[in-house]
């Protein structure tokens, strides 16, 4: 019996080594159909490296396009802030003029005049410099307010021009070709007629102003 049961044991034992064997021989060949199945075609493989390729140059024109544009604005561009900071010389240059001018001691002298002479060839030369480099002034007086170029300051009552009208440029504006360097500053014409109306259809209250 015990023969039997020892020769039945190495038989099971056998057996589990033969389907252990077994498994492993089969797992590889179907790891291997698997990879079969996931291989692509000739066709398919042409298909995705050509579009790989097409992304690739596409990103490179993109790229391309980019510094080019980058190029081409701090070519042009290059100097924007350095002129806008210029600009200040031509304000103190008219705040100058105008302190002179309102210079009681110094006031219709010749000194007073060759100053003033001299402070206006500097100014047309920084003009003359300015417009060189594309750099112009903003048309102001008699102007229509934009927005895009002008900033109202103050408004001022003139039943002469247009509501809206600039009458007055505070501070001169300027453009460096199509990018604004800096706005002009204005004042801007405003009708009476708010008072000349209410006035024509109460003339009873211009009767009472009269005898008060």
């Amino acid at each position: 019996m015990e023969k039997e049961e020892s020769q039945n044991k190495e038989h099971q034992n056998l057996k589990d080594e033969n389907s252990e064997l077994g498994a492993d021989t089969q797992a590889p060949e179907e790891t291997e159909k698997k990879d079969e199945d996931k291989k692509l075609s000739p066709e398919d493989e042409i298909a995705n490296l050509k579009d790989k390729v097409a992304r690739t140059f596409a990103e490179m024109e993109n790229q391309r396009r980019r510094f080019e544009k980058e190029k081409d604005e701090a070519f042009e561009y290059g100097g924007f802030s350095f002129a806008r900071e210029t600009l200040n010389l031509l304000d103190n240059l008219e705040r100058s003029k105008q302190t002179l001018e309102n210079d009681e001691t110094i006031k219709d002298k010749d000194t007073l005049k060759k100053l003033i002479e001299h402070i206006n060839i500097i100014n047309k030369d920084m003009i003359s410099i300015f417009k060189k480099n594309n750099i112009e002034p903003i048309k102001a007086i008699n102007e229509k307010l934009d927005p895009n170029l002008h900033q109202a300051m103050m408004e001022i009552e003139d039943d002469t021009k247009d509501q809206g009208t600039i009458v007055q440029e505070i501070q001169k504006g300027f453009m460096m070709k199509d990018r604004l360097l800096r706005p002009s500053l204005v004042a801007v014409s405003k009708r009476k007629t708010e008072e000349k109306e209410n006035n024509q259809k109460n003339p009873e209250n211009q009767e009472k102003k009269a005898k008060n």
